[in-house]
Formats: structure tokens, sequence, C-alpha cells
């Protein structure tokens, strides 16, 4: 009878053991994201239309079941923008390996100077693969501000229709940082670049790789 007993506890002990273990294992969450701004609501984005390097219209639709890492610059960047886009083109297989489904946008903080045809051109040498955005800055400024960016012009700009005498030297202040939007076209996360003390503020590409796929493992 004891053995009976006995026999019926330690069923009841390895049954409870199963269900325990199961369910840590169904609860467990994974790992966050270390390095970058990860939102855990993603951010809404307001409708917008852009136009990409091949004079096509490009609007909300165009971010939808894809992982896309935005990058704000010009094509006169002398240093941050070419640096960033060669460091994204390096690490491109990895973070198609992590998801099929990304993309690269530059969107064009200086649509005076870079046209379509200047931006289809300046993309092109980076990575076939990657797109150019641009807009005028009444459609451009809200954008960026939506996606939690900024940028401002340095001198001021001459309009077109006084294009005689325009300062073709300005720079543009912004943002090193790269935003991630979601296949949901919501802003998943921001990773920002390290900074050092004379030297160019970059984005460790270790680190993206390492957040990136903890931030598309747990948006799946």
């Amino acid at each position: 009878m004891k053995k009976i007993i006995y026999g019926i506890i330690a069923l009841l002990s390895i049954s409870a053991g199963a269900v325990g273990f199961h369910l840590i294992k169904q609860t467990k969450q994974l790992p966050p994201a270390e390095y970058a701004l990860h939102y855990q609501q993603a951010r809404p984005i307001a409708a917008f239309t852009l136009t990409d390097e091949l004079g096509q219209s490009f609007n909300n639709s165009q971010l939808l079941d894809k992982w896309s890492l935005v990058f704000f610059g010009y094509t006169s960047c002398p240093d941050v923008c070419p640096i960033t886009l060669q460091n994204l083109n390096f690490i491109y297989d990895e973070l198609t390996t992590i998801a099929s489904n990304s993309q690269v946008l530059l969107v064009s903080v200086d649509p005076k100077r870079d046209t379509t045809e200047k931006l289809a051109q300046y993309i092109g040498y980076f990575n076939k693969d990657f797109k150019a955005l641009r807009a005028e800055h009444d459609v451009l400024f809200p954008f960026a501000r939506n996606l939690g960016m900024m940028y401002a012009i340095t001198s001021k700009e001459v309009s077109k229709e006084n294009a005689e005498g325009a300062d073709e030297s300005y720079w543009v202040d912004h943002s090193s940082s790269l935003v991630l939007i979601n296949p949901a076209g919501k802003v998943a996360a921001i990773f920002k670049p390290e900074q050092e003390v004379g030297a160019v503020p970059i984005i460790d590409n270790e680190k993206l790789l390492s957040d990136y796929q903890k931030i598309v493992a747990l948006y799946q």
C-alpha cells in the first residue's frame, strides 16, 4: 500500500515538474535590445509621400511587410553619410540573413541640390538594393520629426526663383542615427552613434546587428 502511495506521489511530482518546465519555457522572454532605443510600443508614422531615386512615389505602403533602416543624410555630406552608408553595405548580407525583408533607405535632407538623378547615382555607388528618397522641406521636415529626427541648414538657402548668386557651399546639420521601422510601418527603434572627441560619430556594426536580431525576434 505504501509503495502504491509513494508511486502516486512520485508520478504527481514528475507531472508537476513537467508542467512547470513547459510553462517556464512558454513564458520565457527573449533578451531585450542592449544598445538601441527600442520602443515598447512602436510609434505610428503619419501619412507621407516622398519620391525615390527613380522618380516614383514612395509612401507608407512601401514600409509595410519590411524592416526598414532609415538614414537622413545628403550627397554633399563629407563624412558621416558616406561612412554610414558604406558600413551598412558591409553588413547588408547579414541584415538580410536576419530578416530577408530588410531594406535600407537614405532620406535626403538637401532637396535643393539632391535631385532624383543625383540620388540615383549616389546611392547606387554603395549598394544597388539601397533606396534614396527626397521631398521638399514642407514635407520632409514633418516626416523627419515624426521619425524622431531633426536637421538644419547652416546658411540661408536661396529659393529656386532667386537662384542667381545662390550659395551652393552650405552644410546641413543632421543626426547620425538610424531609424528602424517594423513591418507594420511603425518606428520600432533608433540606433544611435558612438560619440568620441575628434572622431566621426558612427554606429558600431556589431552592436547594430546584435540588437537588430533581437528586435526582429521579439516582433515575431
